[in-house]
């Protein structure tokens, strides 16, 4: 059972349990292997924490996405592998009102400097999920670089003041870890354009047409000055930090649904699987395009393994004969989303009996 959080209504962990329960109902016999998955955005901490029982969980209190304090949290995988979660700290959650022109990712950077002082030896940053639009600016101003106006001056945080940046300064910077840093994104959008991280991902955290053209200006002269590859995938991701990190701080951009199910141990699951089941909240014509699904569905078609799927809504062809719709289950939408852990439970046990 390896799903991807079903968004707004249950987390990937309580998904896979809820598959499995049902499964273990219809044939109580067969070994069911619950392995919870995630594509870089929200509940990614707690995916990995599931799949290394030895790590470890640090708290801190950090700055939000806007003027607040928020309580946030880390994790220290075996080996000195620190996971930020950009979410944890700048996630549009966090939000008590839109801001699509303050909000800021420098709680993002001092969670980093965090596990950088604790010795981390190599970085994981999971992107997705954020408030902002500042191209990483406010977390790579928590580890010491400057942004500065025409007078010199920093910068305020947020995206919207990027229309006045003069020059960067990054002299102050910490130095990545000897490790390395990788980004897991969880879309693979450039930087700039109709495709980016302004035009296409701005609206959604409240940015008006005026306002997108503002944050496309500032990410437009971020570029400029920092240069680095605003086209390369994955730069646009969680309002062009994957780019900020990239270009400032020589990070990896990497897709995160892939690379989170290699760390859950997906590959060696699907060994000895007769079928795997997978879902998500909607899965459409984008799920196999860097998401949970279509990373496990890669995996399984690699390894030669039968895949069904179990999502909110079906829009679009599954990636085999076994699909299961849990809005057409509880009958509404709503329905489907006040009891998920139920209809997977029920989707599960359809899928078992049809085996």
């Amino acid at each position: 059972m390896a799903p991807d959080s079903l968004k707004g209504s249950i987390g990937a962990a309580a998904a896979a349990s809820a598959l499995a329960a049902g499964w273990r109902q219809a044939r109580p016999g067969d070994e069911v292997i619950e392995l919870p998955l995630a594509d870089g955005g929200e509940g990614t901490l707690a995916v990995l924490a599931a799949a290394n029982p030895a790590s470890r969980w640090h708290l801190a209190e950090v700055s939000g996405p806007t003027t607040a304090r928020v309580a946030a949290a880390w994790l220290e995988l075996p080996g000195n592998v620190a996971v930020v979660e950009l979410a944890a700290a700048a996630g549009l959650p966090l939000l008590t009102e839109i801001a699509p022109l303050a909000a800021h990712s420098y709680g993002v950077g001092e969670l980093i400097g965090l596990a950088l002082d604790a010795g981390a030896r190599q970085l994981v940053i999971a992107l997705g999920g954020s408030a902002c639009t500042d191209g990483g600016t406010g977390a790579l101003a928590a580890l010491g670089a400057r942004f500065l106006d025409k007078d010199g001056l920093d910068l305020p945080r947020g995206g919207g003041p990027l229309t006045g940046l003069a020059a960067i300064d990054l002299s102050g910077l910490r130095p990545p870890p000897p490790g390395g840093v990788r980004c897991l994104t969880d879309v693979r959008a450039p930087l700039l354009g109709p495709a980016g991280a302004a035009a296409v991902f701005g609206p959604q955290k409240g940015a008006r047409p005026a306002d997108v053209a503002t944050l496309e200006a500032g990410l437009a002269r971020l570029a400029e000055q920092l240069g680095g590859d605003p086209e390369q995938p994955g730069s646009g991701a969680a309002g062009g930090c994957g780019y900020g990190f990239a270009a400032g701080w020589g990070a990896r951009l990497l897709p995160g649904a892939e690379q989170i199910a290699a760390i859950a141990g997906l590959p060696a699951a699907l060994v000895a699987a007769d079928l795997v089941i997978t879902g998500e909240g909607r899965y459409d014509e984008t799920s196999r395009g860097g998401k949970v699904v279509g990373a496990v569905c890669a995996a399984a078609e690699q390894a030669g393994v039968p895949v069904a799927v179990v999502a909110g809504a079906v829009t679009a062809a599954p990636p085999g004969p076994r699909a299961v719709e849990l809005i057409a289950l509880a009958g509404t939408r709503e329905a489907a989303m006040r009891e998920p852990a139920r209809w997977l439970g029920q989707a599960a046990r359809l899928l078992a009996g049809a085996c």
